[in-house]
């Protein structure tokens, strides 16, 4: 355990709680979900808000799930429009709980840095702003006024902007995050890393290479008219549960779901919906006609070996690819065909696991069909190959001609549920000529034109000493990020950490030699009548207005705490009111609709279903793309050369926590109980390096010469390839090398680690 000068514990302990195992479940859902979701609503708010709150959850004018992207149909239901995950999420945010100014009298910041991640989320609402003094131990209570004077005086004291870092976790709202890009860049930096680069960052590269848009091209409605759905590298079952809705109506519409995943998943197996009789009494709904194994990262492989396959029958029979589409719509089918020759079936087979049965059931599946959609998530994106991951999917759409037509196209399923749209309305590191001249417009102001810091870069600045200030926009950076101590080192080095958060979590224990928490407003919670929008995972805009009593009347919004920080640090400079701003969220919808004009009209529209953004790959109009057409993509297999005692480990969640927030101690689709320090394994694989059910271990990777260990962990034999591991996120981050990381778009390689067991 790596400590600092306050004794701080960047990892966490690493002891044991009393596992229990069961046999995996078949299924997800069902009254088992319900029952679990009301119980953990129940423990956290208690039942009369509970009701007030769930009964207003994703319904039209209601409250937006803090959860999942995943959109919501146009139909809602009375029963409930939510899942068991979705549930946990409000719970966890309108928990009774509260961590005040008695609690942190009582803790230390050592102290809580010893705990679990999941002690740290369940203590509660942070009640009041508190600051963490240079060589205190104890925060303590600081005023508004002053905690935005330190910061501004913290801001404007740094020799130039860029020492600066501004991060943004994906749950803030589009007026909340458009406030902060403004700032930000009135500031004189892009420094702008957001969690987006350390899950989605490889979709967004890849798409906008090629369909000329970084989202995806489908609308929930396509899932009614799909003929196929390909889903690879996603768990649903936990991950995005209401998913299982749109694949299910699917199936009864005649479609056929193929599965790709190194686990086999309850989720993609078999769906017990439990707003249908069948769901709550029988046996549910099978989802998954063809399931593929595939080892991890070998998706490439497998899509060039189903593309291969394809390229014969089309070449026997002329009436697999759609060649009018190719001829009129894509360039490099010839250079992609001659790369495709150049490969064996059998290498391509071997690499992937699978048998020839298997996947020609698919090929037979894709030869005949050509609405075709391909869903994919972090198990494609956060490889090194991770930009060629999603290029190769948007290869197999290219030759089927399944972009922009109903039921065919891409869909990247996002995770926190505006991580999209803060990216819509300016939080990027990336410099937009377009952009800034709109922002100029606007604004009358010059935007900085360097390009700004994603999160990889930015970590290391800290480390080095680069950076000496670091605000994050809610999320937990430390519990999020790769190579945990490393991280957890390079925030300390900072001369001020600041925390727009609801929630305690590790990053506010893991500290710089200041540390300041400002309490945040929850989605759930009334906000004078005000309300926000955000952007779902499929490009729709709509409003979300909170229901309940926030949990201190010490809160602040998130508009309001941006704009007083703006005012602290600017005063008068650029002919902002931010006061004005932070108060009226209209007014700042109005702005936006001056920067993007994609918005017009905007708050007026985004009432009751909100409205659709533009979506040229979605329409079919790839007349702005270079030459007006979509490329190819030649993309190379990945290379990981594994000796003969190492293993590919990749971090998945348990279904009891979303993202790096953990809901409880339970994984019930995988039957493990109680525990989170496993690891999981083929059978074979323990049998064969001497191991046991059981055993402890210690997970250890070496890059370029450094040692990095995650101590203690259980081995769980499990359903998954030879040569393939699995292990929970956070406790394996620290396994992740800060400098390994997908070419391009810089996700961190978190699916894909290179790793040896040893005893203890």
């Amino acid at each position: 355990m790596s400590v600092n000068k306050r004794d701080i514990v960047i990892e966490g302990p690493v002891n044991f709680t009393a596992i229990k195992l069961t046999e995996p479940q078949e299924y997800a859902a069902g009254m088992g979900a319900v029952k679990v979701a009301l119980q953990h609503a129940t423990k956290e708010m208690g039942l009369a808000k509970s009701i007030a709150t769930l009964s207003k959850l994703n319904q039209k004018e209601g409250i937006d799930c803090p959860g999942c992207a995943w959109p919501d149909p146009k139909h809602r239901s009375s029963l409930g429009e939510f899942c068991e995950n979705g549930v946990k999420a409000v719970a966890e945010e309108a928990t009774n709980a509260k961590v005040d100014i008695p609690f942190f009298e009582k803790y230390t910041v050592e102290e809580i840095s010893r705990w679990t991640d999941f002690k740290i989320g369940k203590s509660g609402r942070i009640t009041h702003p508190m600051i963490l003094k240079p060589g205190s131990k104890h925060y303590e209570p600081i005023s508004w006024e002053t905690a935005f004077e330190k910061i501004g005086q913290e801001l404007t004291n740094l020799d130039n902007p860029h020492q600066a870092l501004f991060y943004t976790s994906g749950r803030s709202s589009n007026e909340a995050a458009f406030l902060y890009g403004l700032f930000i860049r009135m500031f004189g930096t892009n420094n702008m890393p957001d969690c987006s680069n350390m899950c989605h960052e490889s979709s967004g590269v890849a798409l906008g290479e090629t369909l000329g848009i970084g989202k995806g091209s489908v609308t929930l409605e396509d899932f009614e008219y799909a003929e196929v759905v390909m889903v690879l590298g996603q768990n649903p079952g936990t991950n995005h549960p209401r998913m299982l809705s749109a694949l299910q109506k699917c199936k009864s519409n005649g479609g056929k779901i193929i599965s790709v995943n190194p686990l086999k998943e309850a989720g993609l197996v078999n769906f017990k919906n439990p707003q249908e009789f069948k769901g709550v009494l029988l046996g549910g709904a099978t989802i998954t006609d063809v399931y593929h194994q595939v080892k991890i990262n070998q998706d490439v492989a497998f899509l060039k070996l189903i593309t291969k396959r394809l390229l014969r029958i089309e070449q026997e029979t002329g009436n697999v690819f759609d060649k009018e589409f190719i001829s009129k719509n894509t360039n490099g089918y010839e250079a992609y065909v001659t790369q495709l020759s150049s490969y064996n079936e059998e290498d391509l087979l071997a690499l992937t696991g699978l048998t020839d049965a298997e996947v020609n059931k698919t090929v037979n599946i894709l030869a005949a069909r050509k609405k075709i959609i391909i869903c994919w998530a972090m198990g494609l994106t956060q490889h090194k190959n991770g930009v060629e991951n999603i290029k190769e999917c948007v290869n197999l759409l290219l030759l089927k001609g399944s972009i922009g037509i109903k039921g065919g196209g891409t869909c990247p399923v996002r995770g926190h549920s505006n991580v999209q749209g803060d990216r819509t309305v300016g939080i990027t590191h990336h410099v937009s000529e377009k952009l800034n001249k709109a922002y100029k417009k606007v604004f009358h102001f010059n935007p900085p034109i360097q390009e700004g810091l994603d999160v990889v870069k930015a970590i290391k600045a800290m480390h080095n000493g680069h950076a000496k200030v670091f605000i994050a926009l809610g999320g937990n950076f430390l519990s999020a990020a790769s190579d945990t101590l490393y991280t957890g080192q390079a925030l300390q080095n900072c001369n001020l950490t600041v925390s727009i958060s609801t929630k305690l979590n590790r990053t506010h224990v893991v500290p710089g030699k200041t540390a300041i928490i400002l309490p945040t407003l929850g989605r759930t919670e009334l906000d004078n009548d005000r309300f926000v929008t955000v952007e779902n995972s499929m490009g729709r805009v709509h409003r979300s207005k909170g229901r309940i009593q926030p949990a201190s009347n010490h809160l602040m919004s998130e508009p309001e705490i941006i704009a007083n920080i703006a005012y602290a640090t600017l005063k008068d400079k650029y002919a902002v009111n931010w006061q004005e701003l932070g108060k009226d969220y209209h007014l700042i919808r109005k702005k936006i609709s001056e920067v993007f004009t994609d918005f017009n009209n905007y708050t007026e529209r985004s009432k009751k279903a909100g409205f659709d953004l533009p979506n040229h790959s979605r329409t079919g109009d790839f007349s702005k793309l270079p030459q007006g057409k979509i490329p190819f993509s030649i993309c190379d297999l990945p290379q990981h050369h594994l000796e003969k005692d190492e293993f590919l480990l990749m971090t998945i969640r348990s279904h009891d926590q979303y993202n790096t927030t953990i809901y409880g101690m339970d994984d019930r689709y995988r039957g493990v109980y109680n525990e989170r320090r496993v690891v999981f394994m083929n059978l074979k694989d323990v049998e064969t390096f001497g191991f046991k059910k059981m055993d402890v271990v210690n997970i250890v990777s070496n890059y370029d010469g450094v040692e990095r260990v995650a101590k203690n962990f259980l081995i769980i034999p499990y359903n998954i390839p030879q040569g393939n591991l699995a292990a929970y996120f956070p406790e394996a981050n620290v396994l992740i090398p800060n400098n390994q990381y997908a070419d391009k778009s810089f996700t961190p390689i978190s699916k894909s680690i290179k790793v040896k067991l040893t005893a203890v």
